[in-house]
């Protein structure tokens, strides 16, 4: 073994730390490869200089720390270097530059510190440079861009400073790729850039570039990829052509160009249309573009997405863009365009997405639309759209999203509405509508957003509405609806927004499901709408007025018989519990011998600290009923649990809330303090936690997580599953972990609350079956398809709320579909840039720690992915997860302080 010159252990499973003594045993060794495995530790320092054969080491993607050994210079042989994807900290050596054979430096996506060694320099070979996602500082040694051997430049995502040196691109005859997003470089763009000629990938994006952007760049014959997004760049003058866009058509080989967010200021020239026939992107949004569009654009043959929204174009949307057959993506919102829509658009085949809105359009819709079968997403807002909708639109079987609001449309909607069966999204408001709303509308069961307001609408409010069972919000306000509000509305369990106001309802307003929660102003202004005082309309009168009260009254009139069918059935559930629970496991029973014996409080009490149970005290609503805030008579504010009892799994939701909360004491778990049951009335009595929940905190505007508090609530919660996962003779299950259900105390702690669906695995029991289902998004593929829960399922909704935690983006957020969930969307991004994806209110990229919060979110992302596997065998526990958090934790806090 002494003799061999190869080790190769790449892309296995090995974990542990290298031997100290390596080279010692290995002085022949040239090639160590041990890349994508699980060691961990330091590199060996003091004998790695014995292998002084050496000419490949390649640790990459291991979970390496401490800092690179200084003995690394001493390999002279040494030509490829990759350490990259690990957790190593400090300065890169100095000392590299002995290490003068090396081609190859990859050192990306680690923590490393302080400057670039000006040293790196000297390394006349190098021909691929990767320090990039590191918390480099300083500005760019200049003798960098001396290498001419350099084919690959890799600094982004760190915080380097500082201007590019006038000469550079004179001495990278061969530089194919350079690549300094994200971090703080300023000043003007050199126009020496174009000396680079070999130059494919320019990637200066979220930098502080100014001045104009140099002509110049149009030299760069084989350019592909161009991008300069978020800067501060501009043209020479607001009424001048944009010139380096010109000149960029000597760039042939062009892909993609991304301007965006930029104040350039400047007209699109004519020569845009003679942009490379290969061009396949355009981003040029956000950059004060004025004047029209020019008709040459519809050259770019082979153009698949084009954004060109939110500047000051005006005139006319040119004829010809109906010859740019391959586009998929056309985005001209938020301009001054006018004129007509023109039906060549209809000529797009392939466009996926339509974005019109915020513009000065007029005249009709046309009925070629409908040719548009790829169309997924439609806005055509706030414009001077007349005539009526044509009946062709409702044939686009496929389409997600209709936004039509803010127009002069009028007409009726049709029967065939029906047909857009995968619509998630319908906004026709403030428009001129009329006529009935069609009860087919309540096929459509994936609709989420519905808003019918402020046309002139009539009739009824359609029974079928009770079918949109994915529905969120619905704005039927300011028309002319009359007749009742229907119960079957009651049926919708995720409707959060819902306003009538402004029409001619009459009857009672529907008091059970979403109903418990709307306030008076979802109902102002109708005619005969009765219902409860905190709804400011009058009490509902019992008689011979409506068939609903008498139904109602004959409820109250009739009860002996039904009391007594009821009392029977009481009998016979009770005698059936009793034996469910005498087959429970002994580890059960005795787990929860006494799980009811504390002290109860009467449904007078609750109802006097709650003030009758008053909207003003309503916290908010869970799976099974809802919480409101009480002053005991003791003066001790308490959060009180309400179950709605006519849900079928209530009675067992509480005796699990019961079991879980009364058994077990963990400074993350939230505390029962008593409970009130009776036949027709059970209430769970908890600790009061002023600061609300974690969804509160993440989605209301007035309220703000900065990192390392976000960071602390996830270890919290990952401590809590910790204790009943790992820390109990049976684990218990949570089963519904997310945001609602985490709670704040008054110091920020979190709380893991609503355990109505916990579960609780027996002796040697690894998974067990059960129909209970849990929220959308955040179930585990097991459990959502076969019913199977484990610890592991936890796991995996943990590591769901753990990305949306950091990304501020719900699960079931509109942006997802079937192609793309929250999961693959973060997955994607440690591939690319995480800043994509990240909480754009966590970091700024004037934030002097932007690099140390960069990477404390790349690796609470990973640990994300990692909890979220689809086999469940190969998710992290919760006890090696709250080990990584608090190291993530550690990490960010020292990087802070040394920056």
């Amino acid at each position: 073994m002494s003799s061999l010159q190869l080790l190769y252990l790449g892309y296995n499973r090995l974990s542990g730390s290298l031997p100290d003594d390596l080279c010692q045993r290995l002085t022949f060794l040239q090639v160590l490869v041990v890349a994508d495995n699980g060691l961990s530790g330091p590199i060996p320092s003091h004998n790695l200089s014995r292998c002084r054969e050496l000419n490949t080491l390649n640790l990459w993607d291991n979970k390496f720390d401490g800092r690179i050994p200084k003995d690394i210079g001493k390999l002279t042989n040494l030509n490829w270097l990759d350490l990259g994807f690990n957790n190593l900290i400090g300065r890169i050596p100095t000392d590299i530059a002995n290490c003068t054979l090396l081609e190859v430096l990859w050192l990306p996506q680690n923590y490393l510190t302080g400057e670039i060694p000006d040293e790196i320099g000297q390394l006349r070979y190098l021909r691929f440079l990767s320090l990039g996602a590191n918390n480099l500082t300083g500005t760019i040694p200049s003798s960098i861009f001396n290498i001419s051997e350099l084919l690959v430049i890799e600094l982004p995502i760190n915080s380097l400073s500082g201007r590019l040196p006038p000469t550079v691109g004179r001495w990278l005859p061969n530089l194919e790729e350079l690549f300094l997003w994200e971090n703080k470089l300023d000043g003007p763009i050199p126009s020496s850039i174009s000396n680079a000629s070999m130059l494919t990938t320019l990637h200066l994006s979220w930098n502080s570039f100014s001045g104009v952007v140099p002509a110049a760049l149009g030299n760069l014959r084989l350019l592909q990829h161009l991008a300069f997004k978020a800067n501060f760049l501009t043209t020479e003058s607001s009424t001048s052509e944009m010139n380096f866009l010109a000149s960029l058509t000597n760039c042939k080989y062009l892909k993609n160009l991304w301007i965006s967010e930029n104040p350039i200021n400047g007209l699109l020239p004519t020569q845009i249309g003679n942009l490379s026939s290969s061009l396949e992107i355009i981003y040029a949004d956000f950059c004060n573009i004025k004047g029209s569009i020019p008709m040459e654009i519809g050259n770019l043959s082979n153009l698949i997405v084009l954004n060109l929204s939110n500047n000051e174009l005006t005139g006319p949307i040119p004829k010809t863009m109906g010859r740019m057959q391959k586009l998929q993506v056309l985005r001209l919102e938020g301009n001054e365009l006018q004129g007509s829509i023109p039906p060549e658009l209809c000529q797009l085949q392939t466009l996926g997405r339509l974005s019109l809105g915020g513009n000065e359009l007029y005249g009709p819709l046309h009925s070629c639309l409908s040719n548009l079968t790829s169309l997924r997403y439609l806005n055509l807002s706030s414009n001077k759209l007349t005539s009526t909708i044509p009946l062709s639109l409702w044939s686009l079987t496929y389409i997600l999203e209709v936004n039509l609001s803010s127009n002069f449309i009028g007409g009726c909607l049709p029967l065939e509405i029906k047909n857009l069966r995968v619509m998630t999204k319908l906004d026709i408001s403030r428009n001129q509508l009329s006529g009935n709303i069609p009860y087919t509308i309540g096929s459509l069961r994936d609709l989420f957003y519905l808003s019918l307001a402020h046309n002139k609408l009539q009739e009824s409010i359609p029974e079928s509405f009770g079918g949109l069972i994915s529905l969120e919000f619905l704005d039927l306000s300011n028309n002319n609806l009359s007749g009742e509000i229907p119960k079957s509305l009651e049926k919708i369990s995720y409707l959060k927004y819902f306003n009538v106001s402004c029409n001619r309802l009459q009857g009672p307003i529907p008091t059970q499901g979403p109903f418990l929660y709307f306030s008076a102003q979802s109902y102002m202004r109708n005619d005969a709408l009765c219902g409860a005082p905190r709804l400011q309309v009058p009490h509902c009168r019992n008689g011979k007025q409506h068939p609903r009260e008498v139904m109602h009254l004959l409820n109250y009139i009739l009860p002996i018989g039904a009391l007594a069918v009821l009392l029977l059935l009481v009998i016979i559930f009770a005698l059936t519990r009793c034996q469910d629970r005498n087959r429970r496991s002994s580890v059960e029973a005795n787990l929860f011998p006494l799980s009811m014996t504390w002290r109860k409080i009467s449904y007078q009490e609750l109802s006097q600290a709650t003030n009758g149970f008053d909207q003003s005290n309503l916290l908010g609503r869970g799976s099974f009923g809802s919480v409101y805030k009480g002053t005991l008579s003791d003066g001790m504010n308490v959060a009180i649990k309400v179950f709605n009892l006519q849900q079928n799994e209530v009675w067992r939701s509480f005796d699990a809330e019961c079991a879980v909360m009364s058994n077990f004491r963990h400074r993350n778990l939230a505390k029962i303090i008593s409970s009130c049951s009776s036949n027709d009335f059970k209430a769970l009595i908890l600790d009061y936690m002023p600061n609300g929940s974690l969804e509160k905190w993440l989605y209301s505007y007035n309220y703000f997580l900065d990192i390392q508090q976000r960071l602390d609530i996830m270890i919290d919660v990952a401590s809590a599953l910790e204790y009943l996962h790992h820390h109990q003779p049976v684990p218990v299950i949570h089963c519904d972990l997310k945001p609602s259900n985490i709670l704040l105390d008054e110091d920020m702690v979190a709380h893991v609350s609503d355990f109505g669906v916990a579960k609780l695995l027996g002796e040697e029991e690894q998974m067990i079956h059960t129909n209970t289902l849990a929220t959308v998004g955040y179930i585990a593929p097991e459990y959502g398809a076969q019913g199977l829960v484990s610890t592991k399922a936890d796991v995996y909704s943990y590591g769901i709320m753990l990305m949306e935690v950091f990304t501020r983006k719900k699960p079931t957020d509109e942006i997802f579909s079937d192609e793309m969930s929250l999961k693959h969307w973060v997955s994607n991004s440690l591939l690319q840039s995480n800043s994509e994806v990240v909480d754009s209110n966590l970091m700024g990229r004037e934030d002097k720690d932007f690099a140390a919060k960069e990477k404390c979110i790349a690796s609470i992302l990973s640990l994300a992915l990692e909890c979220t596997s689809n086999s469940p065998q190969q998710r992290i526990n919760m006890e090696d997860a709250v080990t990584r958090l608090k190291k993530i934790k550690f990490r960010l806090l020292a990087n802070i302080e040394m920056t």
